[in-house]
């Protein structure tokens, strides 16, 4: 059974479950908008994505962050998917990650967009 993110319960009163799909967008997620150090037995886990919403926008900063992104998704989760591509788009005080790829387990093709602005 795979927990659903954010935590919460179904309507019998269990713990909510999530499909394989909706999984591994949860964990993409969950990668993506922690920040290294911020888990405690996991130090390098994360990206940092939700504090560069604060950086100035560059292409740089965009190809950098791509490449965080890129290689923190093949370290954590390369076991379940196989990337096709990341793209990072920087607009104003919005993040947009695109991230395409393949779930190992059921050779699904997929696209998930993650999207970051100023609270």
């Amino acid at each position: 059974m795979n927990i659903a993110f954010p935590y919460g319960f179904d309507s019998q009163g269990r713990t909510a479950s999530a499909d394989d799909g909706r999984h591994v967008r949860d964990m993409m997620e969950q990668l993506l908008f922690t920040s290294p150090g911020e888990r405690v037995n996991r130090p390098t886990f994360g990206t940092g994505l939700a504090r560069l919403v604060f950086e100035p926008n560059s292409p740089e900063l965009a190809a950098a962050t791509q490449l965080a992104i890129q290689s923190a998704l093949q370290q954590w989760l390369g076991d379940l998917v196989q990337l096709e591509a990341v793209e990072v788009e920087s607009v104003d005080s919005t993040l947009r990650v695109t991230v395409r790829y393949v779930v190992r387990r059921t050779l699904e093709r997929r696209v998930e967009q993650f999207v970051k602005g100023l609270p």
